[in-house]
C-alpha cells in the first residue's frame, strides 16, 4: 500500500473514469490519509501482513493511493511493470515501492517483466485493474477500454502462462467500463460480478468460465456496482481465513442473501471506510492493495 502524499481529484483519468466525482472538499488530503491509515489498522488487526509505502512528495501525484495499477507480484517471483494512460499518473512507478515491499515483506524477485514502454505506442495495460486473476485456474480476466489493450493482455498472458479471457463492458450510458476491478472480484470460491454491464453473447460466456472454475457467482445488481461492490479482495491469513476487503459502502449496498452467500463461501467481510477515496479517486479498497504472494519457505 502507497501512503498518498497529496490525494485528489485528477481531471486528467475523470475522462474515462466514470466513478469520479469531482467535489470541493475541505482537507480531501488529509482525509484520505486518514481514509487509508483507518485501512491498513483493520488488515493488521485481521492478522494481514502490510507494507506501506510513502509516497514521495515530488512530483504530485494525486492517485498514487492505488498502486496494483502500476505494478504486480507473482508468486514465481515476477514483478511486472505497467504502462499507464494516464501522463500524470507514471510518475507513481517507483522502485522504492518495490524494495519496500522486498524489505517488509520479504518478497524475492526473480524475474522483472516491464512493460512501460508500451506506453510510446499508445498501448495500455493497467496492472490488476485491467486485469482480474484467478491463479488457481491461471485464468485472466480483461474488459477492453482506453486502458486494457487486447493485444497487450494476450502478451502478459503468454508472458505469465494463463488463459487470456477478454469481454466488453460499458456503463449505462455506453461509456466502456474503465478498469474490469469494478465490476468483477474473483475469490477461491466465489466470484462477484456485475454482469449487467458485460456486453451480450460476452456476458455468458463469461459466467460460464467462472463457473467452470468452480466458484460460486454472486450477480451484482448497478447500484451496487456504484458503491463499489465489484472492488473487493480476498486475502487470506496465515491461519487460512479468508477476509474479503470492501469498503463501507460496499458492504452497505449487499442484500441479506448476498451476504449469506459470501459466509457459504467461507468469506469473513473485512469492512473500512474509505468515502473521499472513492468519490474523488474513483476506486475504492482493492484498487488500494497491491498483493503480495507469501515467500515460498518449503525448502
Amino acid at each position: 500500500m502507497v501512503e498518498p502524499a497529496a490525494f485528489g481529484f485528477n481531471a486528467e483519468t475523470a475522462a474515462t473514469n466514470r466513478f469520479q466525482q469531482s467535489a470541493a472538499l475541505p482537507a480531501a488530503a488529509a482525509t484520505a490519509r486518514a481514509e487509508f491509515s483507518s485501512l491498513v489498522v483493520a488488515l493488521r488487526a485481521a492478522g494481514l501482513r502490510v507494507c506501506v509505502a510513502p509516497d514521495s512528495a515530488a512530483p504530485v501525484k494525486p492517485d498514487a493511493v492505488f498502486p496494483n495499477n502500476w505494478v504486480s507480484f507473482h508468486a514465481d517471483g515476477t514483478v511486472v511493470v505497467y504502462p499507464m494512460q494516464s501522463v500524470s499518473r507514471r510518475p507513481e512507478r517507483r522502485e522504492a515501492v518495490i524494495d519496500c515491499v522486498k524489505a517488509t515483506l520479504g518478497f524475492r524477485e526473480s524475474r522483472r517483466i516491464d512493460l512501460s514502454a508500451e506506453e510510446a505506442s499508445g498501448r495500455h495495460l493497467e496492472g490488476t485493474g485491467s486485469l482480474v486473476l484467478d491463479h488457481a485456474a491461471r485464468v485472466a480476466y480483461a474488459c477492453r477500454s482506453p486502458r486494457t489493450d487486447e493485444s497487450l493482455v494476450r502478451e502478459w498472458a503468454r508472458l505469465m502462462d494463463y488463459e487470456p479471457l477478454l469481454f466488453d463492458a460499458a456503463t449505462r450510458d455506453g461509456a466502456p467500463v474503465y478498469h474490469t476491478n469494478v465490476l468483477l472480484w474473483i475469490g477461491a470460491r466465489i466470484a462477484g460480478v456485475g454482469a449487467g454491464w458485460v456486453a451480450e453473447p460476452q456476458r455468458s460466456r463469461l459466467l460460464a468460465r467462472l463457473r467452470a472454475a468452480g466458484k460460486t457467482v454472486l450477480l451484482l445488481e448497478e447500484p451496487q456496482l456504484h458503491a463499489f461492490a465489484g472492488n473487493m479482495l480476498e486475502v487470506p491469513d496465515s491461519s487460512g481465513v479468508r477476509h474479503l476487503v470492501m469498503s463501507q459502502a460496499a458492504a452497505a449496498s449487499l442484500r441479506g442473501d448476498q451476504l449469506a452467500t459470501l459466509h457459504d463461501a467461507g468469506c469473513v467481510p473485512l469492512v473500512s471506510a474509505v468515502p473521499t477515496i472513492e468519490r474523488l479517486g474513483g476506486g475504492s479498497v482493492r484498487c488500494m492493495l497491491a498483493e503480495v504472494p507469501l515467500p515460498d519457505t518449503s525448502g
